[in-house]
């Protein structure tokens, strides 16, 4: 008894979802175990459409302005003295690079001179 006969992908007898139509030869129903010709898929369709990230130049704004001195931080600034310039202000940024039981390692950026520091927490 055939109940389920204009349903592509699923069984004619049974109703089951069949499994993937391979290359060649006829597909056999998992659930009622019948053999079925490839025709039982006709009808069944699949598209999607697949987007990748693109970049567009002309999103980009082209606006050039001057940055101060308090602006310039990369991160969180720190009363911190340089010892390149003697500047007494630095930002800093931290990452874990040593394994989870030991600590951070905290990178600083003399606001001034750009001097570049890293320190083991």
């Amino acid at each position: 008894m055939e109940i389920f006969n204009n349903r592509p992908g699923f069984c004619p007898s049974c109703g089951s979802i069949l499994p993937p139509l391979q290359v060649k030869g006829n597909v056999f129903c998992y659930n009622c175990k019948q053999e079925f010709s490839p025709d039982v898929y006709i009808g069944e369709t699949s598209e999607y459409t697949i987007h990748f990230n693109s970049f567009d130049p002309s999103k980009i704004s082209k606006k050039v302005t001057q940055k101060s001195e308090a602006t310039e931080a990369d991160g969180p600034v720190v009363e911190r003295k340089c010892p390149k310039c003697g500047n007494d202000k630095m930002s800093y940024a931290t990452l874990q690079l040593r394994s989870a039981d030991e600590g951070q390692t905290v990178f600083f950026t003399c606001l001034k001179c750009k001097y570049k520091e890293s320190e083991n927490s």
